[in-house]
């Protein structure tokens, strides 16, 4: 078997407890918000690599 930390069978007994925790109508829910935290943190920092560094020269001392 895998030496990995998430090997399947991990996996599998991860699920079976989130779906004990949510419940299967609350499962979609849960997925769309972690979808959108996900590539809001993914928008936030494309958006910090495309800003020029700012000229620290006319900060105050």
């Amino acid at each position: 078997m895998g030496e990995g930390l998430l090997q399947p069978m991990h996996l599998l007994v991860i699920g079976l407890i989130v779906l004990l925790l949510f419940g299967p109508n609350r499962l979609p829910e849960v997925g769309r918000g972690l979808g959108q935290a996900i590539r809001g943190f993914k928008d936030a920092m494309r958006e910090a690599d495309s800003k020029p560094p700012s000229d620290q020269s006319q900060l105050p001392k």
